[in-house]
């Protein structure tokens, strides 16, 4: 199908237009501060000492400055569901933008990375230089002790070169640990060094006040390049014509001219910058650090464990209780068990949220790795036991759990749409569940009134976690005279023989379970035609091959003028 521009806009024109902006401002601050650097009058001694590094390592300082502190912001995620929530302040569209939060943190943890790089060759070479160009006409501009220190012991001694080189180990341990390769196989390396970020970013702000750098204070009384006529050993001073005079616009003295021709009333004074990194840092990391300290207090209260049951294909659902714990469908928590690890936690969405007539709320696991695979240990210690439901009263002893949450996710846009196409593969259900349970519950609350639900599963038994949700919601609707609200479509991609849900009461599941994968190009067709002229949101939550798929054809031009709006399930 053709691409659609007013489709590729719906879905693409906010996050493409903020990629735009950032990067114009990254550029915008790289070529501002290389201008400065280059041709500004107070820093013409300390450019002739060291040439293009000097412009080079500033102009990448503050491109880091302004990255360091808008990585933080997208990890705010108590400010973004706050933000998601209130929809009088945030539109729809801006609520889609709040999605790509996790993306731009990428981005901008990227930008970090690359510009790290430059700024440390580039200080590498100002390190070279400031031995080689010792000047001993201006001692307070060195920062080496003489002419020809080596440049190791220059880095190994002072702050900025010690602080710089422990940067770089952490940065690197952030980055390497990041890759997808490692958070899917040991993801409890990327969470432990992730968290190096609280060590990175007080060395980050001791690094700056080395004030190995500084600006000349008295441009006024000694232009650059004046003549002072009580110098004992002249240098001979450069002539105007060859000498290379870049000029800064709207400064008052070039680095070569008029300072040539006028004598210098007093010495060069130099000073080190007010660290600027203080200024760019300091109030996204306060507002980081009162969200986690919100979060710690919000979740040191442990929840209380309901009931536990096992279900087909390794999967554990988990009932819990917690005063005063609010949510809505779609939302997720992070999930805290000391006895597993005292600090690791990991994100589950709630498959039911408390609501007026029950305070329970659950999640559904599926146990794969170690993390997982002795929380289960710990709720089920008899591999038989199937699934444990006793009266609050009467519990046994469940291991301690603490959730933070609840956060904001994509799902929760169910419901402002007139029509949502839901698709799940797996696990991947989960989500959806909660939106299951909320219209069970009371659907003529809601904005939505059409709901089309396809879920891909290999496993038959898999359908089992959430068959008696389905048939129930299905049954709801039907004795309120709504059968069209909820369309199912179950596929079972890897069959063998014939297969079917046999059980009487699943009867009407049974009639919508398909063999094989959807054709999906059909699907969208069939919706459009059915809601012409419409809105229709698309909520994917399953692997990258379903996503990738829907995502394009979402792009594409429709027949019937149907508007498909992408939204992509994502932990951050």
């Amino acid at each position: 199908m053709a691409l659609s521009w007013k489709s590729w806009i719906a879905n693409e024109g906010g996050k493409h237009l903020i990629l735009v902006m950032w990067l114009g401002a990254n550029a915008w601050l790289f070529w501002r501060t290389f201008i400065l650097y280059y041709s500004g009058p107070q820093y013409y001694y300390l450019h002739k000492m060291l040439g293009l590094g000097l412009c080079i390592s500033r102009a990448s300082a503050s491109v880091l400055n302004l990255n360091c502190s808008l990585v933080l912001l997208p990890m705010c995620r108590s400010l973004l569901t706050c933000l998601r929530g209130s929809q009088k302040l945030v539109s729809r569209k801006g609520r889609r933008l709040l999605d790509k939060s996790k993306a731009f943190h990428v981005a901008c943890g990227v930008a970090i990375c690359v510009f790290s790089v430059v700024h440390v060759l580039a200080h590498l070479t100002n390190v070279l230089s400031f031995s080689v160009r010792y000047s001993e006409e201006f001692p307070s501009l060195n920062v080496a002790h003489h002419r020809g220190e080596d440049p190791r012991i220059i880095i190994l001694t002072t702050v900025p070169g010690v602080t710089g080189v422990l940067l770089v180990l952490i940065l690197f341990l952030m980055f390497t640990a990041s890759s997808y390769g490692i958070r899917v196989s040991n993801y409890e390396i990327f969470w432990y060094t992730h968290n190096l970020f609280f060590v990175f970013y007080i060395v980050l702000l001791v690094h700056v006040i080395g004030g190995a750098l500084k600006y000349q204070t008295n441009v006024d009384a000694h232009p650059p390049g004046c003549f002072r006529p009580n110098r004992t050993s002249p240098e001979p001073r450069p002539s105007p014509k060859s000498e290379w005079e870049p000029v800064l616009p709207g400064s008052e003295w070039p680095m070569g001219g008029d300072g040539f021709n006028s004598i210098c009333k007093e010495d060069a004074r130099f000073q080190a910058h007010f660290p600027e990194t203080w200024l760019w840092v300091s109030g996204p990391l306060c507002l980081y650090c009162a969200e986690r300290l919100y979060r710690y207090v919000r979740s040191s209260t442990p929840v209380t464990v309901v009931s536990v049951v096992s279900h087909p294909c390794d999967v554990i659902e988990v009932r819990m209780v917690k005063k005063r714990f609010k949510a809505r469908p779609g939302q997720y928590v992070v999930l805290n068990c000391p006895s597993v690890s005292s600090l690791e936690g990991h994100p589950f969405t709630l498959t039911a949220c408390p609501t007026e007539r029950k305070a329970t709320f659950g999640i559904h696991l599926r146990v794969l790795g170690d993390w997982t695979e002795r929380f289960t240990e710990l709720l089920l210690p008899d591999p038989c036991m199937n699934s444990e439901i006793l009266p609050i009263v009467q519990q046994r002893r469940y291991p301690k759990l603490y959730i933070d949450g609840p956060f904001g996710s994509p799902s929760e846009e169910v419901f402002n749409y007139e029509v949502s196409l839901c698709v799940a593969g797996g696990i991947g259900v989960t989500p959806f569940a909660s939106v299951l349970n909320a219209l069970l519950d009371e659907w003529q609350w809601y904005k939505l009134r059409r709901v089309y639900f396809i879920w891909i599963c290999r496993e038959l038994q898999s359908f089992y976690w959430f068959a008696d949700l389905l048939c129930a919601v299905h049954q709801k609707l039907w004795q309120d005279n709504r059968p069209d609200y909820l369309n199912i479509q179950l596929y079972l991609s890897k069959a063998e023989g014939l297969q079917n849900m046999s059980e009487e009461r699943y009867q009407a599941l049974s009639s919508r379970l398909l063999i094989g994968r959807p054709r999906w190009k059909v699907v969208f067709e069939e919706i459009g035609k059915a809601n012409k002229h419409k809105r229709v949101g698309v909520f994917c939550c399953g692997p990258k091959g379903i996503s990738k798929t829907l995502h394009k054809l979402c792009n594409s031009n429709h027949v019937f003028g149907t508007t498909f709006e992408y939204n992509k399930e994502s932990f951050s």
